[in-house]
């Protein structure tokens, strides 16, 4: 993270700034996608978008990155630490844990619901003792905790100039949903390999596969069919979150187009790739991400420029 964008955000304390710094560098590696969306940004707003993809990673590490030599109990027992120490954080304001400083720091500074928190722990924790949903309402649980909530706490961040929070937040909640989707339809050999399944098991059935098809690796008629079905539901609820960008404040529109572009673009790969999701994972490609960031960007500098800053 840049001095420039720390000094912009108002960040001054050496112990939060490297934590801020600690943050965006999980973003950098493991969320390449969105750190380009980011990038779009004014400097004085990436910092805190930064810490809410941070602490997310961290949480999302202990579940499924941890060594593999631990248990799923052993992970759970870590996780179960970090949730209560996150908790007790937010409660007294202050941490020192390096990651959670600047998720404390961000929701503070930005008054975010506390409760957003709080559910997304509670889907991280899900991970470690659920491995299949039954129906889209039940994977729906899950995901507003494990994908809807960082809408929700983006909302303050991004601004809404003269409209209320409350209209703007379930456009930004159905943005979660589908990025969530995507990366499900995109992940699923891997989420299977972990012995997991994010696609309801009503769908599975409905096409006639179940996991042991899907666990044959091969993508016949009945897997072609249900995968192509998920990938036009997920574009529905894309469409859905999409006429809520105009609420935004105009130096903010631009991040998260790109980002809706970007994370679409995943369900275009797979349909390019011809379904073929169970035995390899298919990526936006780098020309793409360019073609699509670098026209944004002129827009966004053009919209810091010509509006009031965000």
């Amino acid at each position: 993270m840049s001095a420039r964008e720390l000094d912009a955000a108002g960040i001054t304390d050496p112990a939060l700034r490297a934590s801020y710094a600690a943050c965006r560098a999980l973003l950098a590696e493991h969320g390449k996608t969105y750190h380009l969306a980011t990038l779009l940004l004014p400097p004085a707003k990436r910092p805190y978008v930064q810490a809410l993809y941070g602490f997310a990673r961290y949480a999302d590490e202990i579940v499924d990155d941890l060594a593999s030599t631990c248990s799923d109990a052993e992970k759970a027992a870590e996780l179960d630490a970090f949730a209560a120490s996150v908790r007790a954080d937010l409660e007294r304001g202050a941490s020192d844990h390096p990651i959670t400083r600047a998720l404390v720091d961000t929701v503070a500074r930005w008054d975010i619901n506390t409760a957003y928190i709080d559910a997304f722990l509670t889907s991280m924790r899900m991970d470690l003792t659920v491995t299949e949903y039954a129906t889209y309402d039940d994977l729906m649980t899950y995901v507003y905790g494990s994908a809807a909530v960082i809408g929700l706490q983006m909302v303050p961040i991004l601004e809404h100039p003269g409209v209320p929070r409350a209209v703007v937040e379930p456009y930004a909640h159905d943005l979660g949903v589908a990025f969530q989707l995507a990366n499900f339809i995109r992940d699923v050999g891997e989420d299977l390999r972990r012995g997991r399944v994010y696609l309801p098991m009503e769908d599975l059935a409905l096409f006639g596969v179940d996991r042991e098809h899907l666990a044959r690796g091969v993508v016949d008629g009945p897997v072609r069919r249900l995968l192509a079905f998920e990938v036009a539901r997920c574009r529905e609820v894309y469409r859905s979150a999409w006429p809520g960008f105009r609420l935004l404040h105009p130096a903010s529109q631009e991040c998260m187009k790109t980002a809706f572009r970007l994370y679409g673009g995943i369900l275009d790969a797979v349909e390019r790739a011809d379904y073929q999701v169970l035995d390899r994972r298919v990526a936006v490609s780098d020309v793409r991400r360019a073609a699509v960031a670098v026209p944004a960007l002129v827009r966004a500098v053009r919209a810091r420029r010509s509006g009031v800053p965000a």
